[in-house]
């Protein structure tokens, strides 16, 4: 897998616990959001595109420490 079909994190609905923002793939957002399909983010988690993330808002960590390993 390459970063290069990574883009922002985007957000796992809950029904508990904070919301917590994961990486999908880049390509997937628009189709998600539309049509709600879900997206498989790179810790593994499916669920269907609902927002995007905001400056700050927080990462899965296992997203970003797999996301971080590919940056390297």
């Amino acid at each position: 897998m390459s970063t290069e079909v990574l883009e922002r994190p985007e957000l796992k609905d809950a029904d508990t616990g904070p919301e917590m923002f994961h990486y999908v793939r880049k390509e997937k957002i628009a189709e998600s959001a539309v049509m709600g399909t879900y997206v498989v983010a790179l810790c593994g988690e499916t669920f269907p595109v609902t927002k995007a993330a905001k400056p700050g808002s927080p990462v899965c960590p296992k997203c970003k420490e797999i996301y971080d390993s590919y940056a390297h």
